[in-house]
């Protein structure tokens, strides 16, 4: 309906006679809004104050001309102008009803965009290392990005969803060192386990299903290590583990340990979030931007531009020149090259692929990441908005009130899996994303499992709920209901709870275009608790099934489009709609 009101709105300005040599006045573009107190009407607009000062005009006066200038319309009952300036929107019952018509005849398509060639948005979300399970934290990081490309989808806009894997560089060399120590500890050859490395009960996992038979025995593999830390250098006994472990498995076998360990761990990955219902389009290797020459190409399309440089043995990115910090470096005195060149080419890569928007999810840890990965995009000739992040902040577990332990020092955590099992699917996707994601969240587990309306993802569930025990009553009373009649018979909607919950039916394609241009499902979240609300105080005050078959026939189309609006808004948020509770 706000589309409804901009474009009279529209008309409206092409007919006020102290604008017909302004033509550029004329736009309202994202200039009508819903009003905060219904008294005022439902839409408002202070275009007479946005564009009468430059004009030399009065904003009220220039606001009572274009109320009077409106068309006509079936749908507005009155205009009316308030304050210094605003121009109110006082929508007609018959908007109201036109409105629940389509819903029930839209059904799961009702509040989406139209679809757009472009822009093209690539999400990629989650992308934790495979070097364990995924952890709470990566859950809101799930929960928020399917989230988050699900009503850039329901917003009209084509979207694919990726996960980058980081299965190259040192952590992936630890892990294989950490599963191999496990390995020779089953066997009966005690080494110190390193500061540094994988420790979680995970690792016995992987090295129990390793075939060692074949192994030769250690020898003096193990001999004359450096101390660990904190007598010693961590990194140095790690790095000193890791050539043991090439000499007693060949680099082949190590690098076969290796595989073995992050298939393993990645393959876990996968199932876990499939179960939590986040499903990608991409997974995509690290590796493989080394062994398909792509982080060279990127590298040589920096030198193109003349945007490296060598310093003391290593080549750098002159990041500074496009904001950063401080300069980069691409590639180490050793030849090999960084993270950062690995960032900067998978963005490339991205961008080679035909997206126009590359959104990165990230955990909060990683805001400087932003102005390093744009500079190397813009640097490379793209727009630096071509790249967009959000920030996930971290989570914390209560339980009854109690703070949970989620330290990893010992390597052991609360898993993503943990938490599903104990609360479900369901509230874990909607308890992530209640608040806004540059909050800090406190998810307290015993509401979350509670089957009570202070659980906001059971209130809204049970609405859903409510309305199917309605139909099957009518069932089970031998009566029948037809959604064409009904919808033709809304006229008979007389009551307060009745308007009431229709204009909140109709706000949700409003919903939906607010929280996807703010990549903010928490909108959705609310609007959703405002709306079972709303259905339960009328469910509450007033019988549907009533003798007086016109009004039961309009009553059951109101409730009908209220249930197929929250069975909507809880697909994109990746929760379910039961018909029973």
């Amino acid at each position: 309906m706000k589309g409804d009101v901009e474009q009279l709105l529209r008309q409206a300005l092409a007919r006020v006679p102290e604008l017909k040599e302004h033509p550029d006045a004329q736009s309202v573009s994202a200039i009508v809004e819903r009003t905060r107190d219904p008294r005022h009407g439902d839409f408002t607009t202070n275009v007479a104050m946005q564009i009468a000062k430059p004009m030399g005009l009065q904003p009220r006066k220039l606001a009572e001309s274009i109320a009077g200038c409106v068309p006509e319309s079936e749908l507005i009952e009155k205009v009316e102008v308030a304050g210094p300036g605003f121009v109110n929107f006082r929508l007609a019952r018959e908007a109201l009803h036109r409105e629940i018509s389509r819903v029930l005849r839209q059904g799961d398509e009702y509040g989406h965009g139209a679809k757009r060639e472009s822009p093209r948005i690539l999400v990629e979300f989650v992308s934790a290392n495979p070097t364990g399970p995924l952890h709470v934290g990566h859950g809101r990081h799930a929960a928020y990005g399917a989230s988050v490309a699900n009503l850039l989808e329901a917003a009209g806009y084509p979207v694919d969803r990726e996960y980058y894997v980081n299965d190259a560089g040192r952590q992936m060399d630890i892990l294989g060192v950490s599963v191999w120590l496990r390995v020779l500890e089953a066997r009966g050859v005690a080494v110190p386990f390193p500061q540094a490395g994988y420790r979680g009960g995970y690792i016995r996992d992987i090295a129990a299903q390793v075939d060692a038979s074949g192994w030769p025995a250690p020898g003096d593999v193990l001999e004359n290590l450096p101390p660990d830390a904190p007598e010693g250098d961590k990194e140095a006994y790690i790095g000193a583990l890791l050539a043991a472990a090439e000499r007693h498995l060949g680099e082949a076998g190590f690098a076969a340990l290796r595989r073995q360990a992050l298939t393993a761990i990645l393959d876990d990955i996968k199932n876990d979030l499939a179960e939590f219902g986040v499903v990608y389009d991409r997974w995509f290797s690290e590796e493989s931007l080394t062994a398909d020459g792509r982080i060279a190409q990127a590298l040589a399309e920096l030198e193109k531009r003349n945007m490296l440089y060598k310093r003391d043995g290593a080549t750098w990115f002159r990041a500074t020149d496009y904001g950063d910090e401080k300069d980069r470096v691409v590639v180490r005195e050793n030849g090999k090259t960084t993270y950062f060149a690995s960032d900067i080419a998978y963005h490339y890569d991205k961008k080679q692929r035909g997206y126009d928007l590359l959104l990165d999810v990230l955990g909060a840890d990683h805001h400087g990441y932003v102005a390093r990965v744009g500079a190397g995009l813009e640097a490379m000739g793209f727009a630096g908005d071509d790249l967009e992040v959000r920030l996930v902040q971290f989570v914390t577990l209560y339980r009854g009130g109690e703070k949970l332990s989620m330290s990893t020092r010992s390597g052991e955590f609360v898993t993503l899996r943990q938490l599903r099992e104990e609360v479900g699917n369901d509230a874990a996707r909607f308890f992530y994303v209640m608040r806004s994601n540059d909050q800090h969240l406190d998810f307290d587990l015993e509401l979350a499992k509670s089957r009570s309306n202070e659980n906001p993802v059971y209130y809204i569930q049970y609405a859903h709920a409510r309305v199917a025990s309605v139909f099957r009553q009518l069932e089970e009373r031998g009566l029948s209901w037809d959604r064409d009649v009904g919808l033709s018979q809304l006229g008979a909607l007389t009551e307060p709870h009745e308007e009431a919950l229709m204009r909140t039916v109709s706000r949700y394609p409003e919903i939906i275009e607010l929280a996807a241009a703010n990549r903010a499902p928490h909108h959705l979240v609310h609007y959703l608790r405002d709306l079972a609300n709303d259905f339960h105080t009328y469910y509450n005050a007033h019988t549907f099934i009533v003798d007086e078959e016109v009004v039961r026939n309009a009553r059951l189309a109101l409730i009908a489009a209220a249930q197929q609006v929250i069975a909507s808004g809880l697909r994109i948020l990746g929760v379910s709609a039961p018909e029973s509770m």
